[in-house]
């Protein structure tokens, strides 16, 4: 591990924040890989990778996010958080504006339930935005961070950085199988599901390039920006992850997932940050 660290330390942050996020997609793949190998999807050990990903995501937005937005912030008391919460909202609000314009529809939801602006597209078109709807705000996450390291900011580190494209990575796996199966439930050929499976991480290249460079133009953003990437995620968290994970009452076992995939993105970022 250390000698990753020590490549990306090597590295231009916009391009050590491509990399970072081209590994967190080629995860998304490997688990929508699985759909060669399997021709249905248990729903129990699908609420449990849900309830992990949503532990990873809680345990990013306030170990690798809003901590050290919260540090590197200038003040005392009240003033010191005023970034952190500002840049919260903003997060929380961009994904909720997202949420009612890009239509999607949530896996195993019905076509009446979809959301966002009324479109004829296909199911498999809408169950992979869901999806993608979810990793915007992961692939920004870790370009500002790679980003504050590069500015010298105190609070950001690779080993931080790295940690956190650890953890989503790890998280984009069940995703990939999370869209990929349920294609195929509906009659889709294996390499088509496949296919929108991994495409649905396709944005965090373009979003972990994006919050790096406006990190590195406008370097005072960054404490509002490590938590605007927070706010996004738990937004997502609380608004799609978690109740889609309760869903079908598989209550303990979303919920031992979520516990697990707050362990191992928090041992992840305080082991390597």
């Amino acid at each position: 591990m250390d000698s990753i660290i020590a490549y990306f330390e090597q590295l231009d942050p916009i391009l050590a924040a491509l990399y970072a996020t081209l590994f967190t997609w080629g995860l998304t793949a490997l688990g929508a890989s699985l759909v060669f190998l399997f021709k249905k999807m248990n729903r129990i050990v699908f609420d449990g990778m849900l309830g992990f990903t949503g532990g990873v995501m809680t345990a990013a937005s306030f170990w690798s996010l809003l901590a050290p937005g919260i540090e590197m912030s200038d003040g005392n008391g009240f003033i010191k958080v005023i970034p952190a919460a500002t840049g919260f909202l903003g997060g929380a609000l961009f994904i909720f504006a997202l949420d009612k314009i890009l239509p999607h529809l949530h896996v195993n939801f019905k076509e009446s339930r979809k959301e966002g602006l009324k479109t004829p597209w296909h199911k498999s078109v809408l169950l992979t935005l869901a999806i993608t709807l979810h990793n915007i705000p992961e692939g920004l996450a870790i370009g500002v961070l790679f980003g504050g390291v590069s500015a010298g900011i105190e609070g950001a580190s690779i080993g931080g950085a790295v940690a956190l494209a650890l953890g989503i990575g790890i998280q984009n796996f069940p995703e990939g199988f999370a869209v990929a199966m349920p294609l195929r439930g509906l009659g889709k050929s294996r390499w088509k599901s496949f296919n929108y499976g991994q495409l649905s991480a396709i944005v965090e290249p373009f979003s972990a390039v994006l919050g790096a460079w406006a990190v590195l133009t406008f370097e005072p953003i960054l404490p509002y920006a490590l938590c605007f990437a927070a706010g996004a995620m738990i937004f997502v968290v609380v608004e799609e992850v978690i109740p889609e994970s309760q869903l079908e009452h598989n209550t303990d076992i979303a919920t031992l997932g979520f516990v697990g995939g707050f362990i191992v993105m928090m041992t992840l970022d305080v082991g390597l940050g």
